[in-house]
């Protein structure tokens, strides 16, 4: 017996296979929507990529909430960022900060980005994204001999370290590989 599918159908399992965005027209249109997805916008701004990226990995906006960014981005805040000068000129800081803000994870409709929002929304902001209680708990089980003690990971902030295409906004586990230990699985 030949089962017949529908249109919707059919169009639902093309656009899962192609991972192709669809954009909605609000967040609760998003949230509901099959082909939302999954892990974070990756960093598309070059002045953003250039300039956080030169002392460390570019941190996807969509890792931290709104509040998050508007405490870190300030002109005050970045001559001591995390014991650092990085001041911007006014005209950097404004692209950055524009940019960090219309991105955040609330403000994305990308699932893993709600999750952090979700998790940070009633909590004072948290200035890491090792500090966020989803990024915590997606790490708990990982000994710290395998991050603190491991000589080419360090700490949970080198997403870029384990995570093979953490540039590109993806953070599934199948994209792990923790150096030094390539047997290790949760």
């Amino acid at each position: 017996m030949i089962k017949r599918i529908s249109v919707a159908t059919a169009l639902a399992a093309t656009l899962a296979f192609t991972n192709t965005p669809i954009l909605a027209e609000d967040l609760s249109e998003a949230i509901l929507s099959p082909f939302r997805q999954k892990e974070i916008v990756p960093v598309d701004n070059k002045q953003y990529k250039d300039e956080c990226g030169s002392c460390h990995f570019a941190y996807q906006p969509g890792l931290l909430p709104t509040k998050s960014w508007e405490k870190l981005l300030t002109a005050e805040a970045l001559k001591k960022h995390f014991g650092e000068n990085a001041e911007l000129d006014a005209d950097t800081l404004k692209i950055i900060y524009d940019y960090a803000i219309a991105n955040a994870a609330d403000k994305s409709y990308h699932k893993r980005s709600r999750k952090i929002a979700l998790a940070t929304e009633n909590i004072e902001a948290p200035l890491r994204v090792t500090e966020v209680r989803y990024i915590k708990r997606k790490h708990h089980e990982i000994p710290d001999k395998m991050i603190k003690g491991n000589k080419d990971v360090k700490s949970l902030s080198y997403c870029d370290a384990c995570h093979t295409q953490a540039n590109k906004g993806v953070y599934d586990e199948d994209t792990v590989k923790i150096p030094n230990y390539p047997d290790w699985d949760d």
